[in-house]
Formats: C-alpha cells, sequence, structure tokens
C-alpha cells in the first residue's frame, strides 16, 4: 500500500468579488465586496495534487514537508494538530487519489452527484442610507429577486439595526418591514430565516417575532448572546405563541456550553464555522449534533471556499440543513461544476472538491506574495 508523503506546500491568497458591496450588520460595519481567499496547493511524492482554502505559515507547512500524510490525516478523522492548517487542502488529496468526491469519502459512495437544500445570506442592512421603510424594504426585496434569479428559493434576513445603526424603534420597524417585503419577494414555499447577530434584547427578540409571524421565520439566529436563561424564556414564549420559527446559534465566539444547551432543546441548530474550527472537527460535532436531534449548518460568510466545501459535510451528517451562500467570483477558481438550482446546490461527483485551479493566475500569486515550501 502506497504511503506517500508531503513533497511540496505552495500557498498565496487570491481575492474574490460579490456582485455588489455587503452592508452592516447589528454589530459591524460594512462588509464590502472583496473576499480573500487564501488557498494552499499540496503535492505528494507520488505527484497527485490537492487544493483548498489554508491559513498556513511557511514555518508551519515546512515542518509538514518529508512526513507521510497517513501521519496526520484519515478520512474517517480528517485532520488535526499541526496538520489542520492544511486541511481542506488534505482532503481534496484525499478525493483525488481515490477518485471519488470528498462527500464519498464520508460515506456518500455511489449516490452520484450530491444535492443539498442552500441559502442566499447576502441580504444585510444596504438600505441604511434611505430614510424611507418602504423604499429599505423594496431595496432587499429587489436582492432577493436577484438571489431568486441565481437559482436561490431560501434566504437568510440580517437584522437588529436598532442595536447601532438606526434608532430602536426606527430599527425594529425597519427590520420587520424587510422581513415582511422579502416573503412577498421570495413566495410562499422557501424557508426564510433572520440573523440579529445578537443585536435584540429578549423582549425585542419576542417583539420582532411576533410582528413577523405571517413571515413564518424558519429560523431566529443569535438573537442575542447565548444565555441558557433567556433562551428557555425564549423557547417557552415561542410555543406559547405557537411559533414553529426554531433558535439557530453557534458561530465565532460560541459560548463553550452550547452544544449542552442545544441537547437540553435551547438552540435547534448549530452554526459553528466550517473554517474554524473546521471541517474535520465538523464531522465529530455533527455526530454528536445528531446524537441530540439538533440541525448542522456550518457558517463560513465571508470566505468564497466554504460555498462548495460545507455541503460536502451532508454525506456524515444525517441533520444537515443549509450550506450557507456567500455568492462571489474568483477567476482563478473554477466552480463551474457546482450548480444552483430551485434551492438546492448540486455538488459534482468529482474527485476531490470538484474545484479547479487556474495554474497561471495561482503560480503568479505565489510568486508575488505567496511562498513555496519543499522540493
Amino acid at each position: 500500500m502506497d504511503h506517500p508523503t508531503i513533497r511540496t506546500v505552495e500557498w498565496a491568497s487570491l481575492t474574490a468579488v460579490r456582485p455588489r458591496v455587503a452592508g452592516c450588520n447589528a454589530r459591524l460595519g460594512i462588509h464590502g465586496d472583496r473576499i480573500p481567499l487564501p488557498l494552499a496547493r499540496v503535492t505528494d511524492s507520488l505527484g497527485a495534487q490537492g487544493f483548498g482554502w489554508a491559513r498556513v505559515t511557511p514555518e508551519a507547512a515546512r515542518a509538514l514537508v518529508g512526513r507521510s500524510v497517513a501521519e496526520g490525516f484519515s478520512r474517517e478523522s480528517g485532520a488535526a494538530g499541526p496538520w489542520a492548517c492544511i486541511e481542506f487542502p488534505l482532503w481534496d488529496l484525499a478525493g483525488v487519489r481515490a477518485g471519488v468526491p470528498v462527500y464519498g469519502l464520508l460515506g456518500g459512495e455511489g449516490s452520484g452527484p450530491l444535492a443539498v437544500p442552500v441559502y442566499d445570506t447576502s441580504l444585510y442592512f444596504d438600505d441604511l442610507p434611505l430614510t424611507d421603510h418602504g423604499a429599505a424594504a423594496e431595496l432587499l426585496a429587489e436582492e432577493a429577486r436577484q438571489g431568486l434569479a441565481r437559482g436561490h428559493r431560501h434566504f437568510k434576513v440580517k437584522v437588529g439595526r436598532g442595536a447601532r445603526h438606526l434608532p430602536v424603534e426606527a430599527g425594529m420597524a425597519r427590520d420587520v418591514a424587510v422581513v415582511r417585503a422579502v416573503r412577498s419577494a421570495a413566495g410562499p414555499a422557501g424557508a426564510i430565516m433572520a440573523d440579529a447577530n445578537d443585536g435584540f434584547t429578549l423582549n425585542l427578540a419576542k417583539r420582532f417575532l411576533a410582528e413577523t409571524a405571517e413571515a413564518r421565520l424558519h429560523w431566529i439566529e443569535e438573537p442575542f448572546h447565548e444565555d441558557p436563561v433567556l433562551l428557555e424564556d425564549l423557547q417557552g414564549w415561542m410555543r406559547a405563541e405557537g411559533l414553529a420559527t426554531v433558535v439557530a446559534d453557534g458561530e465565532g465566539l460560541a459560548a463553550p456550553p452550547l452544544m449542552d444547551w442545544a441537547r437540553r432543546g435551547l438552540v435547534q441548530v448549530l452554526q459553528y464555522d466550517v473554517l474554524q474550527p473546521g471541517f474535520s472537527r465538523w464531522l465529530a460535532v455533527g455526530r454528536e449534533a445528531d446524537a441530540a436531534g439538533v440541525r448542522s449548518a456550518p457558517h463560513h460568510y465571508g470566505a468564497l471556499y466554504g460555498n462548495f466545501a460545507s455541503g460536502h459535510l451532508a454525506a456524515a451528517i444525517r441533520g444537515f440543513a443549509f450550506v450557507e451562500w456567500d455568492h462571489a467570483e474568483c477567476p482563478a477558481l473554477d466552480a463551474s461544476a457546482y450548480l444552483l438550482r430551485d434551492g438546492r446546490l448540486h455538488i459534482p461527483a468529482r474527485p476531490g472538491f470538484g474545484l479547479a485551479l487556474d495554474e497561471g493566475a495561482f503560480g503568479a500569486a505565489v510568486r508575488r506574495e505567496g511562498f513555496v515550501v519543499g522540493a
């Protein structure tokens, strides 16, 4: 049996561009239209290559060159420890060597192309320069229609304008108007989610959910910073009101006991980031979530690679809910095999992650501001 070693690691940061500037959320300012895309390509001693998102230093790469891939990676648990910094290239490499997509490595062999639900995550506070709530709502409805034209049916809407960017009453009125307008634009069938980025208090969350009840929100995400007392209160209130909305949380600096709170029914959808703690870590997280009857929806906003990589986890996680889709394009990255259609992402049955690099553009970026370590 072959036991290839790492021969070279190449790294460079490319740039992806969104079709429009992404505005503020409840906490942060304008997110912009540019997305950094750090990529590493690994070549093994047999000449096989895999590439993917990576934040790896020359020193970390140098420590891995010459070592057996099997030492730090397996399809059962992925990559950990010093190997985690190149886990996506290693997953891609494993798929290339096996001749199957990454989801095939996770248990999806023989299933053909994988299709998973996906939502448009691009509806930010692009409306803040407008003073009229109706005009603001129509702007976000038009952005939702742009998403429909790309193949989306499900949308996540940023709310919590009254936390920082607008007075509380004006912010609440704007949030409610936007959610109603997006529901109208999206039609009755798609899922609409609202993400407050911890911008509500408990009482404001209840008010928002009451005033948007006819929009049938699928989930309310990060209504306030994780607190089991407040989450229990909110869950009880929603049951009493007959709301089917669930609570989603877990991205960013999530509270360490969040999984325990999910087991108690205080959170129904977990959203740990697919890049940090990572794809490999999600295999364990997903098993825990499945055992607890909790859904999984990995976060990755602002990192184009996650659009494509996260859906492969659906082969290993029964309760996989959605791929988060932050639309952008990078000319050096060919993702044309991935198709958005009727609210589902169709993941190609190509080896690895099914992506391709423009050799000239990647090589130029490596020479310009990246590095090569190894032979």
